[in-house]
């Protein structure tokens, strides 16, 4: 009899685990199913990405020229705007960061509020347009493009945060979670083109005349003053305000349309609350200390500081080489054009070689495939059709500097989960601080590049310039980023997330779900 009442419990027993793994399966079919995204979902919420781009990429490739050259003021005070900018825009990251991580969940999700209820939206677009506006007196000019330019940035990033920790929440799976960043990278570097194209284009068309140089003949100088009357050189330098202005205005549309797709068309999904995991809220110092203090997230960020700086570098100061130091004043815009192209075209290759090779062999080869052509750039002699080429192959290598951050960050989070299985609810506060760290070296960057264009000589519209800026210009386009790139990547070397430890984490997170 007991042998037969042992019997009859393991059959009962071995039924009851065939049941639940049963519904194990059921439930985890339903449950990918589920976080599964549209290719709808992942156009609504890539498209949401332009806006950072767009004017990222007409603030980083025009902003410095137009100050020197539009606005006119002196390369000091230029470096002055730039640097006070980028660096508060840099501290303004992780404070939104904490704030998003610190917000609680409402119908529309945790990060969807701050574009509705902030309403930065309107006022963003609107500082935008004004730090393209030179205002009509003199004295006040440098407060003037401090104060929009800080405000922007501020607006700015509480779109731009938590947009961009909202890569955890519209989906658990980590395939779909690469393929929409795959779609938001190839967005984002379209807008750059659109970005180019616009700006370029339209300020292109009203091209002010250049100055000649105290060295010039005497001939030279009266066949200028014959062709350009000061009258004249007034009418044309107010045209190209006016083609900025109008510029930054087309921009703005943009900047509304994309918001408003992307808080139609994306939909939040709170994962931590499903698997039961509650954190409480953490102290500002104490989120910093935790970020900083994991291995593998300082190590991304630190690599990535190094390569994304040397891209950063070339961006900035890629236009006023090409009108400067190459001689081309009426391509440079084309010639940008050409390399946001590029990338457009190459994100889908590096997409697919990730996915083949590995995330950290991407980032390796990526990387490097620019050192090449940022040597070549400044040994070639002046040829437009060389500089084309160039140009296209450069922004091959600009597509991975796009994708392989943002894909990579996800990676480290749930890394983090997985090893630390009570804590939860601090994407905001990961993502903001690689962006500060990007942002706040940038903007030393730019500040330091701008000023050594004054210690240089840098001659405001000059027709041609002194031996040392053209030096100190292909020093920071080629020397220095490719010194960067390789301290980069050597840091990035270090990294210890695997394609093995990757694909488990993802394992545990899919039980702990």
């Amino acid at each position: 009899m007991a042998k037969g009442e042992g019997a009859e419990q393991y059959s009962n027993a071995s039924l009851l685990n065939k049941s639940v793994s049963s519904d194990v399966i059921k439930l985890s079919r339903k449950h990918e199913h589920r976080t599964r995204l549209s290719i709808c979902n992942k156009i609504c919420y890539a498209i949401g990405g332009a806006p950072y781009q767009i004017t990222g990429c007409a603030l980083g490739f025009f902003l410095q020229l137009y100050l020197l050259d539009v606005a006119q003021l002196d390369p000091f005070y230029a470096s002055i705007i730039l640097f006070i900018g980028r660096a508060w825009d840099a501290v303004t990251d992780p404070t939104v960061g904490f704030l998003v991580s610190r917000s609680p969940w409402t119908r529309f999700g945790r990060m969807m509020p701050w574009y509705a209820i902030l309403l930065s939206t309107p006022f963003a677009v609107m500082s935008y347009f004004l730090i393209w506006y030179v205002p009509p007196f003199e004295h006040g000019k440098v407060i003037w493009y401090i104060l929009f330019y800080c405000v922007f940035q501020t607006l700015q990033t509480c779109f731009h945060v938590p947009y961009s920790a909202l890569t955890m929440f519209i989906t658990s799976e980590q395939k779909e979670r690469d393929s929409a960043t795959a779609y938001r990278m190839t967005v984002e570097v379209l807008g750059t083109v659109l970005s180019t194209a616009i700006q370029g284009q339209i300020v292109g068309n009203a091209h002010a005349p250049c100055l000649p140089s105290h060295n010039n003949s005497d001939h030279s100088l009266q066949h200028t003053v014959n062709k350009y009357s000061l009258q004249s050189q007034i009418l044309l330098l107010m045209l190209q305000r006016n083609a900025y202005m109008i510029a930054s205005a087309v921009i703005c549309s943009m900047y509304v349309l994309c918001a408003i797709v992307l808080f139609s068309g994306v939909r939040e999904h709170a994962f931590s609350e499903a698997t039961g995991i509650r954190s409480k809220p953490m102290p500002f110092l104490k989120g910093i200390k935790m970020v900083m203090g994991y291995g593998p997230y300082a190590k991304l960020v630190m690599g990535f500081l190094f390569t994304s700086l040397a891209f950063m570098l070339l961006e900035g100061n890629f236009a006023l080489f090409c009108s400067a130091t190459l001689g081309f004043r009426k391509d440079f815009h084309n010639i940008l054009l050409v390399i946001m192209l590029s990338a457009t075209l190459a994100i889908p290759f590096w997409q697919w070689f990730l996915t083949r090779f590995g995330k950290k062999m991407a980032a390796y080869v990526g990387s490097l495939s620019a050192v090449p052509f940022m040597i070549m750039v400044v040994c070639v002699p002046k040829n437009l059709i060389v500089t084309y080429i160039v140009s296209f192959a450069s922004g091959v290598a600009v597509a991975a500097a796009f994708l392989l951050p943002w894909s990579m960050l996800p990676d480290v989070v749930d890394d983090f989960q997985v090893q630390n299985p009570e804590s939860a609810g601090h994407e905001a506060i990961f993502y903001s601080f690689y962006v500060f760290f990007t942002k706040f070296a940038s903007g030393v960057s730019l500040g330091i590049s701008t000023l050594s264009l004054d210690f240089a000589g840098y001659i405001t519209r000059g027709c041609s310039q002194p031996k040392e800026v053209d030096l100190t210009l292909k020093l920071l386009v080629s020397a220095a980023p490719v010194v960067l790139i390789f301290i980069g990547l050597g840091i990035l070397y270090t990294y210890p997330i695997t394609e093995e430890r990757r694909q488990g984490n993802r394992k545990i997170l899919q039980e702990l779900r």
